[in-house]
């Protein structure tokens, strides 16, 4: 999310919201605490690293805070019951949110739904808490346990994935067989069982979200037969391989990355999938470039080992290729050197 829309938001409403260092100071009175803490993929034991929710609910334990405990983080299907037998002192109560990826801010105000995994008085006073903070009158509460609740996140991700997949094979079939990828997307979003929205290729899907949610509920699936699941993982890797093998083969000398950001209107760059396609090219021993303004370069020169350009102009009269996961109008006028696969100039 663009910061300045938020500090825009928190100038001109009214709120009464206090920062303190002390957790204690926090937890001592607090009928509620939410906890959103980052919930990293661990790659080595193929499971959420969930140690940041856990430090905070020791803290809580450690000062004998008797409030709701709000787990917001995206944790493994069946974490919430596990950690209700550890920690005995409080209600843990688990949360799904729902943001997308420079529009936290909007879908906090405009929430597509309300979930809790738990039916409970204190449960009910929270959905109603979201709603009332909400700028919608009307908006889906569901009730159901923690367990259904965990498994609507990761599923609800990883039907995202897989449509972001589905599209973006479509692309690569497109690409290698010369046919234009827009008429035929075209064509199949007006099924209005399949709608013309979320279907835009690009280098695959990334961001903080997708990539570790769909390895989590791939984790989830150990002991139930699956194939989809997996594939929808795997079929990541694979584009970015095919993404990277088209930028080669026009055997370029500088390859330039125009913005890491995963989509407009955002400033993140966290596990941006054109990180993947960049390695990618590296590996092949081919130099790499970056067009990013977010970056520093008095404190960030480079990125990954690769220059950091920030003047464009320099940027584009020095790269052979361009590599660009959504246009923009300032590379238009070097479209010659570009390679996108933004067919609908939209996230």
């Amino acid at each position: 999310m663009k910061i300045e829309k938020l500090k825009l938001f928190l100038s001109k409403k009214t709120l009464n919201l206090k920062a303190v260092s002390d957790s204690s100071l926090a937890f001592n009175t607090a009928e509620f605490i939410i906890i959103a803490t980052p919930t990293d993929y661990d790659t080595e034991n193929n499971f959420f690293n969930t140690d940041s929710i856990e430090k905070v609910m020791q803290d809580i334990e450690d000062i004998s805070s008797n409030a709701t405990v709000i787990i917001k983080s995206t944790v493994p299907v069946g974490y919430t019951k596990i950690i209700r037998k550890k920690f005995v002192n409080n209600k843990i109560i688990f949360s799904p949110e729902f943001l997308r990826e420079g529009k936290a801010l909007y879908d906090n105000l405009h929430p597509s739904r309300i979930i809790l995994g738990d039916d409970s008085e204190e449960a009910k006073t929270f959905a109603e808490m979201l709603l009332h903070a909400s700028a919608e009158e009307k908006v889906d509460i569901l009730y159901m346990n923690s367990t259904e609740a965990e498994a609507v996140k990761l599923f609800s991700n990883t039907y995202l994935a897989m449509r972001v997949a589905y599209f973006n094979e479509l692309d690569s079939y497109a690409e290698l067989h010369d046919l234009d990828t827009k008429s035929i997307i075209e064509g199949v979003g007006l099924d209005p069982r399949i709608g013309n929205h979320y279907n835009n290729p690009s280098f695959g899907y990334g961001g903080y979200c997708l990539p570790k949610d769909t390895k989590q509920l791939r984790a989830n699936y150990q002991d139930v037969p699956n194939n989809l699941i997996n594939a929808i993982v795997s079929a990541n890797s694979t584009r970015k391989d095919f993404i990277s093998d088209q930028i080669l083969s026009r055997k370029p000398k500088l390859v330039g990355i125009y913005r890491l950001i995963m989509k407009s209107g955002s400033d993140n760059f966290r596990a941006s999938s054109i990180q993947g396609i960049m390695k990618r090219i590296k590996s092949k021993g081919v130099e790499v470039v970056v067009y990013e303004p977010v970056l520093s370069l008095e404190k960030e020169g480079h990125f990954f080992n690769s220059k950091v350009i920030n003047n464009l102009d320099d940027f584009k009269k020095r790269c052979d290729v361009i590599v660009v996961n959504r246009l923009t109008d300032e590379i238009l006028d070097v479209k010659h050197k570009v390679y996108t696969r933004d067919i609908f100039n939209s996230d």
